[in-house]
């Protein structure tokens, strides 16, 4: 997976963080838990705000 497979990290995350608010996520732990998760395999420097920012919209959205 690459930083732009939103809806494919979105599912990941929602797996692997069941009990997590997406509302409540800093960038920080977003990232680190992207990177972690299995199948995810692009350059940490393409991520940046703007995908931290879609990614965790798409989670919220996700989850509602």
């Amino acid at each position: 997976m690459k930083w732009t497979d939103i809806h494919e990290l979105v599912a990941e995350l929602a797996d692997a963080y069941p009990d997590v608010d997406p509302r409540k996520v800093n960038f920080v732990d977003l990232m680190n838990w992207v990177k972690a998760l299995p199948g995810f395999d692009d350059d940490l420097n393409r991520c940046g705000e703007k995908i931290l920012e879609a990614l965790q919209q798409a989670w919220i959205d996700e989850v509602s």
